[in-house]
């Protein structure tokens, strides 16, 4: 080969290179996002017949499951389940009482068995959201129970509604919270409650590099209450985008809560909407 040559080859694989490493970024290619269902969406058809519904929403293409409950079912049966289905766990709602004192070590040995994580609080009593203060204590809360689950190869994490990006006492909860948290915190932001509260999900990701580590992928629609992944108002390319890059989102999980269709016939069109949008 000639020197020119040589330089010709290496300047092309510098340019392909680039290319490669912009289309990963724009278009989704350069990490893996799981994607998972959060078994609320099904909640009445797990209680029936949890099962057959891992067996299903295994069949639609979903990689794993986030729980919100376990139906009566010890943890050894959870995980045959999901053995048998042949997905993962990628998360748990877990009430913030499960996680202190006496609680915690059973919370932890039922999640090491379904080889769940993520431990994921989906709201808050009262009192630890009552004021600016009352997030501020609840941060340093959240700081001690990661510090305590860390060693077990899991994170805590937070859930977000509307309300924590309503302001309180000056601030949003959802940055007082997170900005007193340590970075093992998990953010698990809901984009489509976001969005509904007026926030962008977007802002919210780059805000707070690498702690957006599971994402609850929904929709928001101000015309369509009924409006699946993709028929409403969500930038989803820039969502991608930010998951891919800033946000270090491992998992995006669909929650579908708009009623539209019953049964698993919401998630089942939520995942083929969404895969569309990833292709």
């Amino acid at each position: 080969m000639s020197d020119l040559s040589r330089r010709d080859f290496g300047r092309l694989a510098f340019l392909g290179a680039a290319l490669i490493r912009n289309h990963a970024a724009l278009f989704g290619a350069s990490r893996n996002i799981g994607i998972g269902v959060q078994l609320y969406s099904v909640r009445k058809d797990a209680a029936a017949d949890l099962r057959g519904v891992l067996a299903a929403i295994a069949r639609m293409g979903y990689q794993a499951v986030e729980f919100a409950g376990y139906y009566n079912h010890d943890a050894k049966s959870v995980r045959k389940m999901l053995d048998d289905a042949g997905l993962k766990c990628c998360g748990s709602h877990i009430g913030l009482p499960a996680l202190l004192g006496d609680e915690l070590p059973k919370t932890v040995e039922f999640n090491r068995i379904i080889g769940n994580k993520y431990l994921v609080v989906p709201g808050l009593p009262k009192e630890n959201r009552a004021s600016r203060q009352a997030w501020i204590e609840t941060a340093s809360v959240f700081n001690e129970i990661s510090a305590k689950v860390k060693p077990h190869g899991m994170r805590v994490g937070y859930h977000n509604h509307t309300i924590e990006f309503q302001p309180l006492d000056g601030e949003k909860p959802w940055d007082t919270f997170f900005g007193r948290t340590n970075k093992d915190v998990i953010m698990q932001l809901d984009i489509g409650h976001a969005q509904r509260a007026g926030s962008n999900p977007i802002d919210v990701m780059k805000k707070y590099p690498g702690r957006a580590v599971t994402v609850h992928v929904k929709e928001f629609s101000s015309s369509n209450k009924s409006a699946l992944i993709g028929e409403g108002e969500i930038d989803w390319k820039g969502f991608f985008q930010a998951a891919q890059t800033a946000a270090g989102t491992e998992w995006y999980i669909i929650e579908e809560e708009s009623g539209a269709y019953p049964g698993l016939e919401g998630i089942e069109k939520s995942i083929k909407n969404l895969k569309r949008l990833l292709s």
